[in-house]
């Protein structure tokens, strides 16, 4: 009689575990844009992760991919629609109106870090639920605090010692001078209809300035020919996005101007730009899909959005912002070979032996912890021989060698574990005999 098979569960497609192995990137990440967030006078918010769906129908854009095709949206018990959130910025302008902010001294600078959900097909550094932090100034349309969020995020990714990274920069316009680009834009796609993809017929109607965004090989050299926003902006735009370009030169931050660049998604206004690694070709970070991709993939983006607070109910406030997805900055780390400091920083291996041994050594490690010196242990392990090995693997310094004797006697034996050389002394002596040792290292 044949034995049915037990079901091994998976994590969710399109989602992955954070391994012990890979936290050490993580917490690298996490410390870096706080210190830097600190430093450039960011106070962190953190909002829900689940908001009313009108919070990102209105906010990211009722004809964006986003809202046509990737939010996990769902109706609860009371019938409300609620949408798990798939960006940062909205929620954001969200606590910003409804918590007061608004009276607050301008600007207000926030910055995030966490979970984000499209649905869309795994790949190429594309999950389901994937990290971003971000960084919004509100309030404020001066072009120099476009500036210093490029520069803020060109110190993050410097910081956490990735190389060869270039911005790519762009101008969409203001409600004044974008609808003459829009209209500009759908007549040359018009009379070349029947030479594009299906997607951009459609976008022609509902989404203009996502056609410069296609990917499909067919659209590229209709693409190439098509009008720039550049020569629609008006007077102001043009000004704005001048400063922007100085300020970038005068700070040696390495730019090219992308005329196809448009983001995807409606809030933006005037300027917007991308964070590209420079690579000929990266391997994906989907381990399940590993696949080559052709071109590099951007490790986030932002821009200007001086009509988003009014279009959620606040009154005008112009502001910018800008996201970086985590798990693409992180496998980059990887890529370019980024060397993060052990992950243990214990000094100190406590060994112990028998089970008054392993009594008295939890006692001790709460004296050394008090004492605040790291220390390492493996209390499962019966022989001292195993537990020399893995204090010889982490490289601590010392190893502290509790059996059954030295329990009885209220001794405990120091280990020199550079030079093998050992010695005892009394246990109520052990804290500071290591401060002294520790310190002479």
């Amino acid at each position: 009689m044949s034995r049915k098979k037990t079901k091994i569960l998976q994590a969710p497609r399109g989602t992955y575990d954070i391994l012990p192995e890979d936290q050490i990137y993580w917490e690298k990440v996490r410390r870096v844009v706080r210190e830097l967030a600190d430093d450039y006078g960011f106070a962190r918010i953190d909002t829900p992760i689940i908001e009313d769906t009108e919070l990102f129908i209105k906010g990211t854009g009722q004809t964006t991919d986003i809202v046509q095709k990737q939010m996990y949206s769902f109706r609860t018990l009371g019938n409300d629609s609620l949408t798990l959130r798939p960006e940062g910025t909205p929620g954001v302008i969200r606590s910003y109106i409804q918590s007061g902010m608004i009276n607050a001294p301008h600007p207000v600078k926030l910055y995030y870090f966490g979970p984000m959900f499209r649905y869309e097909h795994p790949q190429a550094g594309r999950y389901r639920q994937f990290y971003q932090f971000g960084f919004e100034t509100i309030g404020g349309q001066e072009p120099v605090l476009d500036v210093q969020l490029i520069q803020l995020f060109s110190h993050i990714l410097n910081d956490l010692g990735l190389k060869k990274i270039n911005v790519q920069v762009n101008s969409l316009g203001c409600p004044e001078c974008r609808p003459g680009f829009r209209r500009g834009l759908v007549d040359y796609y018009r009379s070349r209809k029947n030479r594009i993809c299906p997607d951009c017929q459609k976008r022609i109607k509902i989404n203009p300035l996502r056609l410069l965004d296609c990917k499909e090989e067919k659209c590229q050299p209709i693409k190439t020919d098509a009008p720039l926003p550049l020569d629609y902006l008006c007077h102001g735009c043009h000004n704005h996005f001048k400063s922007v370009l100085e300020f970038l030169d005068e700070l040696d931050i390495p730019y090219f101007l992308n005329h196809q660049l448009v983001r995807g998604l409606d809030y933006y206004t005037k300027t917007v730009f991308e964070v590209w690694p420079e690579s000929d070709s990266v391997q994906s970070p989907e381990k399940e899909e590993a696949q080559e991709i052709k071109e590099p993939i951007s490790l986030g983006g932002g821009g200007r959005y001086d009509n988003l607070v009014k279009m959620l109910g606040g009154k005008v406030t112009p502001s910018a912002g800008f996201a970086a997805g985590i798990e693409r900055i992180i496998y980059l780390m990887k890529e370019q070979g980024v060397k993060l400091p052990s992950k243990s920083n214990a000094k100190v291996f406590l060994v112990q032996l028998g089970e008054l041994g392993q009594r008295k050594s939890m006692k001790l490690f709460e004296e050394l912890h008090k004492a605040e010196i790291k220390v390492a242990e493996s209390l499962s392990k019966p022989s001292i021989k195993s537990q020399l090995r893995i204090a010889d693997k982490l490289g601590v310094k010392f190893s502290l060698i509790l059996g059954q004797q030295e329990a009885l006697d209220s001794s405990v034996i120091i280990r020199d574990m550079q030079s093998g050389v050992q010695e005892t002394v009394p246990k109520e002596k052990v804290v500071n005999e290591l401060k002294k040792r520790l310190a002479k290292k």
